[in-house]
């Protein structure tokens, strides 16, 4: 998390929509041989807790049940460019938005996991558009096979440190600037962002 209060956000609404958003983020975590680190797919409960899964022979998957994790979710970022200030007196940044969330983890059962997949599929097929494919599709063989090879997990969230950092130190007009810069360069979703604050 950044150290400048500035760019922390505290509205829990927008830290869940952004783990809705871009539904992938790392999840680290202490084990026996050092710190240990995996890429995942998550979905966001109704009562603000995290789930996820993790292929069962994955060097966390058999520390995580009874742990304290953090879960990292990344949106956009983008380098800042100091030709886009008033001043040019000055040194380029980074402008990011970034969400780690901690808690204790616990090992979902069977029922749980089946209940995250189908939650998960939906999801992500319904933002696709057209015809969705449906997990009925997937063979009972193919399907067990699934659940012999990965594990569910949920981690209730102890601990939110956000990081918005949007050139909230910069005045409304040259934030205006750096966001048609940033779409200029390709970085929309991070422009639309640094619009939001610049309001």
């Amino acid at each position: 998390m950044h150290p400048n209060p500035l760019y922390r956000d505290h509205d829990h609404a927008a830290d869940a929509a952004l783990v809705d958003q871009i539904g992938f983020g790392m999840i680290f975590a202490a084990t026996p041989d050092g710190p240990r680190v995996a890429h995942t797919p998550l979905l966001i409960t109704d009562s603000g807790a995290v789930q996820f899964h993790l292929a069962r022979n994955n060097a966390l998957a058999r520390h995580l049940d009874g742990a304290t994790a953090l879960i990292v979710v990344n949106g956009p970022d983008a380098y800042v460019s100091p030709r886009w200030y008033d001043n040019r007196d000055t040194v380029p940044t980074w402008d990011y938005v970034a969400l780690e969330l901690e808690g204790p983890v616990r090992r979902m059962d069977d029922a749980g996991l089946e209940a995250f997949l189908h939650a998960a599929i939906a999801k992500h097929e319904t933002r696709l558009g057209g015809e969705p494919w449906r997990a009925e599709e997937s063979s009972e063989k193919m399907w067990a096979g699934l659940f012999r090879g990965i594990v569910g997990f949920e981690l209730t969230v102890a601990a939110r440190r956000p990081t918005y950092k949007l050139s909230q130190n910069k005045p409304p007009e040259t934030r205006a600037r750096i966001a048609d810069g940033l779409d200029e360069a390709g970085s929309g979703a991070l422009a639309a962002w640094v619009r939001s604050v610049a309001a």
